[in-house]
């Protein structure tokens, strides 16, 4: 029996709202509550609230299509929900908490649906606890906590319609899936993934397809609804103006890997100069989307090597940069400067020597290194969840789609951040793989 609020649940819940507290506190005290993002976002918020305009760009300045794309309604609509009464983003950021500690509980609900024992709580509760990147975008004006959201419940629907074998979880998740694409783009190429597999499992199941393939399609039919707007306001018929330059941007850190940074700064100075010289949006985005896929093209067995290489270290990254920036001991603008002066950039130049002066000018290293400790075990329970045949095929495989899909999404430019929608549910599946490691243990034991 699924028991969320046994004694020990509430205990759970208690402590996960406890250290939201203090994260909060925290953020009121050092007032990083920005990231680079965030004012496209609350100018969008803002726009439809003065005059219905879905535009993130500064309304004072000449409009420029790129910003009538670049971001998705369903963030700009969430901070609306608090500035139709208050232009206050502590308020927001208060509301973001909550949903934070809500994805949570349901992650927890969702796990005990596929048989978690509540006396391994503890193991759930230090992976949460170990991973700050949870608790500091919930105090971030940023989307990523509103998408965990929709990820979360789509997951959750899926556990729903796996154990069911019903039709409403399957309308519920094309609606999570709907809602979360709106959120952020990352999401609307898994509506092709969606489609297929939903079916699939009808088929698998033998029951009738009529129904559920029309379900299905929803979140791609959205996708092209979306798209046709798009092209309607712009020309292009397109979901983000993003897409297009993050062909180009993806490239980036592969040229400065490969080259060096100042090979990377200058690529991507010249590049962006050749696309802003284009008068024409539709032109300017063609041009940019059939660069990135030239130059991938070009050196596509080094780059997709690094690509995935940098997909797996999503699992792993402990964040310091977003912890450094969170408590002000790092701004943006040194974040992109060209001085490279993270950890592996001063043990390559200066070897062990250059570690005391580094240890010495970034105080949080030791903390960094016990949340890396906890990703690096959380990666082992993840992977024992994926060899643990006592649990379902379909649902480790659709995990593994889900959970992968988004850190190859991410690739090159992999951090903390793109984690947050399934950090949860990577949380929850590396907790049950080492609870039927320990139950596997005693048994044999």
């Amino acid at each position: 029996m699924i028991k969320p609020f046994s004694k020990q649940g509430k205990t759970f819940i208690g402590i996960i709202v406890l250290v939201h507290v203090v994260f909060f506190l925290l953020a009121y005290r050092y007032t990083r509550i920005y990231m680079g993002d965030s004012y496209e976002y609350i100018y969008e918020a803002l726009n439809i609230k003065d005059s219905f305009f879905f535009y993130s760009g500064n309304p004072i300045l000449p409009i420029e299509p790129e910003y009538m794309t670049q971001r998705q309604p369903g963030y700009p609509l969430f901070l609306l929900s608090v500035y139709l009464f208050t232009i206050n983003n502590w308020v927001v950021l208060v509301l973001q908490n909550v949903l934070s500690v809500f994805n949570i509980y349901y992650a927890r609900k969702m796990l005990l649906r596929l048989g978690f024992d509540e006396k391994y709580d503890w193991v759930l509760l230090l992976f949460i606890v170990a991973f700050p990147s949870q608790f500091i975008n919930a105090n971030t004006i940023a989307p990523d906590i509103l998408l965990q959201t929709c990820t979360v419940l789509y997951f959750g629907s899926f556990i729903k319609l796996w154990q069911n074998r019903e039709l409403k979880p399957a309308v519920s998740m094309s609606l999570w899936l709907v809602t979360g694409l709106m959120v952020k783009p990352v999401l609307y190429p898994f509506a092709i993934v969606h489609l297929v597999f939903v079916p699939a499992l009808f088929v698998y199941w033998k029951m009738k397809l009529q129904r559920v393939v029309v379900i299905a399609m929803v979140p791609l039919c959205a996708v092209l609804l979306y798209n046709y707007s798009n092209y309607a306001r712009t020309g292009k018929f397109h979901f983000s103006s993003n897409q297009a330059f993050n062909a180009i941007y993806y490239y980036y850190p592969f040229v400065s890997a490969t080259q060096g940074m100042d090979s990377a700064n200058n690529f991507l100075r010249n590049e962006r100069a050749n696309i802003h010289a284009i008068p024409a949006y539709n032109e300017r985005y063609d041009y940019a989307n059939e660069r990135g896929v030239a130059m991938l093209k070009g050196n596509i067995a080094p780059y997709m090597m690094f690509h995935l290489k940098n997909s797996a270290r999503i699992f792993v990254d402990p964040g310091k940069a977003e912890m450094d920036l969170f408590t002000g001991r790092l701004t943006y603008g040194k974040l992109y400067s060209k001085k490279a002066e993270g950890f592996f950039a001063t043990w390559k130049s200066k070897g062990f020597s250059g570690m005391r002066g580094y240890l010495h000018s970034n105080p949080s290293m030791p903390f960094v290194l016990l949340v890396l400790l906890f990703n690096c075990l959380r990666a082992v329970g993840l992977l024992l969840f994926f060899l643990n045949r006592n649990t379902n095929g379909i649902v480790r495989l659709f995990t593994f789609m889900l959970v992968g899909y988004f850190a190859v999404a991410a690739g090159p430019i992999a951090n903390t951040r793109y984690f947050i929608p399934v950090s949860l549910i990577a949380i929850g599946c590396a907790s049950l793989g080492y609870m039927g490691y320990f139950k596997t243990r005693r048994v044999t034991g």
